[in-house]
C-alpha cells in the first residue's frame, strides 16, 4: 500500500471519527435546548471535504512519494485540530449548534483567534495535496473550501452576535 492511500485513509477515518462525536455532542446540546443555525450549508460542507480526499486518491498517482516536510507540517495542523476540539470540548460540532446560557470558550486557540478550527481546516486542505505535489488540488480545493467558509462565517459569527447581544 502508497503512503498516498495510508495518509488520505487515516485522515478519512480522523473525520468519521469526528464525525461520531460530533453527532454526540449534537444531539446532546439539542437534548439541553441549543438549536442549529444555517443547516443549508452543511452538505455542501461535508461534500467538499469528500471530494477534497477522493480528489487526492483518485488523481494523484498512487506511487508518488510524499514531501515529508509537508506531511509534518499537516502532522502538526492534526495536532492543532485536536487542541481545538478538546478546547471546545462537549461544545465542538461540524454542525452550528448555539446554546443561549452556555459560555463562550475563550480558551486554547480561543485566546488567539475567533475561529481557530477555520484557520486549519484551510491549511489542511492545502497542506496534504501540497505533500504529493498536486498544487492543482490545493489550489481548486482551498478556493472552493474558501467560499464555504464565508458563508459559514457569516452564519457562525450571527449565532455570537445573537448570544453576545443579550
Amino acid at each position: 500500500m502508497s503512503w498516498l492511500w495510508i495518509l488520505v485513509g487515516l485522515v478519512a477515518l480522523q473525520r468519521l471519527a469526528e464525525l461520531v462525536y460530533a453527532r454526540r455532542n449534537t444531539e446532546r446540546l439539542l437534548a439541553r435546548g441549543a438549536k442549529e443555525i444555517g443547516a443549508g450549508h452543511y452538505p455542501l460542507l461535508v461534500a467538499l471535504h469528500t471530494a477534497w480526499l477522493l480528489a487526492i486518491l483518485f488523481w494523484v498517482p498512487g506511487d508518488r512519494a510524499p514531501y515529508w516536510s509537508l506531511v509534518a507540517v499537516f502532522l502538526l495542523l492534526q495536532a492543532m485540530r485536536v487542541w481545538v476540539i478538546a478546547s471546545l470540548g462537549s461544545y465542538w460540532t461540524t454542525r452550528v449548534i448555539t446554546l443561549p446560557e452556555a459560555p463562550l470558550v475563550r480558551k486554547g486557540p480561543y485566546r488567539f483567534l475567533k475561529h481557530p478550527n477555520y484557520l486549519v481546516v484551510a491549511l489542511e486542505i492545502a497542506v496534504l495535496p501540497l505533500a504529493f505535489g498536486a498544487w492543482e488540488i490545493a489550489l481548486i480545493f482551498t478556493l472552493l473550501n474558501a467560499a464555504v467558509l464565508s458563508w459559514r462565517i457569516r452564519i457562525e459569527n450571527g449565532a455570537l452576535r445573537e448570544r453576545t447581544a443579550g
